[in-house]
């Protein structure tokens, strides 16, 4: 109780500062800006992960199996740069942070940008990029100075956003009304037992008005990529969601981790490998890959005889996706 009674009083300060800062925007009494080009931004209400990066992918590659050519923009969290960066073959973690670094291995024949101002990155983009058909924004639905075109907002299955609570009480940084803006709520990671009367009940409970779309779904682990128990090493908002994969094939695999976006250092390799001795291998995320590839720590695990391998993830749909698919090329084919 006693966490409770500190953090309630400073969630609602938090709440009513949020809510000013909106009504500011709303009342356009500070600036936003519409751009040329069709946006496409992919956020939540919440800290931590719920799906964005892979979501983002997967209308990347939609687009793209569309014969659209498609950008994608971010802020290039804890990256050691300012403005904006056009991801290349010269590129790190330092220089464009390690979601976009991610991204750009996927999609290395498309522009992946950052800049921490959304509406000057657009318009570099659109400067370097001049055939360029849409911008995906990836975590940008806090950046009021933007008017995005269409917004994707993604919601944990086992944390909503109408049972959530503000920041510190809570997880969310945005207020739980802010979702009336979405053109489309995805509830991510779903459990693979879910069903029809499941959606129903969410649905309910959300009451969503009639612009809306609301769709399901799921992680989707790619296969183990090697034999034995792995140590999960992670650096990520909510690793449980893996551990719990990789018990299901590995039940005696456990997990070392570190907070999201962690920078590794030379102190944490020797925790790492020290902790990596009971176990065959070390497996890792797509994300974590990128900031731990700057290291020594495949080396020093190879030196054992152990690999250091990542566990590729994509969005699958419980849904029937051809809805949400229609949504987003509806809305870049009449932008």
């Amino acid at each position: 109780m006693k966490w409770s009674f500190v953090n309630i009083p400073l969630s609602s300060l938090f709440r009513i500062g949020v809510s000013i800062r909106h009504w500011l925007y709303d009342k356009h009494l500070l600036p936003s800006f519409a751009v040329s080009v069709p946006t496409i931004c992919v956020g939540n209400l919440a800290v931590g992960g719920t799906g964005k990066t892979p979501m983002t992918a997967y209308i990347v590659q939609l687009l793209l199996d569309h014969g659209y050519k498609p950008a994608v923009l971010s802020r290039g969290y804890k990256r050691k740069t300012c403005g904006f960066l056009m991801a290349d073959a010269q590129s790190t973690v330092q220089t464009i942070g390690d979601e976009a670094l991610q991204m750009h291995r996927t999609f290395p024949n498309i522009p992946i940008a950052v800049c921490e101002h959304r509406v000057r990155g657009i318009h570099q983009l659109q400067r370097q990029v001049p055939d360029l058909d849409v911008v995906i924004l990836d975590d940008a639905l806090q950046h009021r100075t933007l008017r995005c075109g269409f917004t994707v907002l993604l919601t944990p299955y086992d944390r909503l956003y109408i049972d959530d609570h503000m920041l510190p009480w809570g997880r969310l940084r945005d207020i739980p009304s802010r979702a009336l803006k979405a053109d489309s709520i995805v509830v991510t990671k779903c459990p693979d037992t879910m069903q029809p009367i499941d959606m129903r009940v969410i649905d309910n409970r959300l009451h969503l008005p009639t612009y809306q779309q609301l769709h399901f779904a799921a992680i989707e682990y790619a296969p183990m990529p090697h034999k034995g128990t792995p140590l999960v090493l992670t650096g990520i908002a909510h690793p449980e969601y893996l551990l719990a994969h990789v018990q299901q094939l590995r039940p005696q695999a456990q997990l070392l981790a570190f907070p999201d976006h962690h920078a590794f250092t030379s102190k944490d390799l020797t925790t790492i490998v020290e902790k990596a001795k009971p176990y065959d291998w070390v497996l890792t995320t797509e994300k974590d890959m990128q900031r731990l590839e700057a290291t020594e720590l495949a080396s020093l695990l190879a030196a054992q005889g152990k690999a250091l391998l990542p566990l590729p993830i994509h969005t699958r749909f419980c849904s029937p996706h051809e809805l949400f698919d229609q949504q987003i090329l509806r809305y870049v084919c009449h932008s």
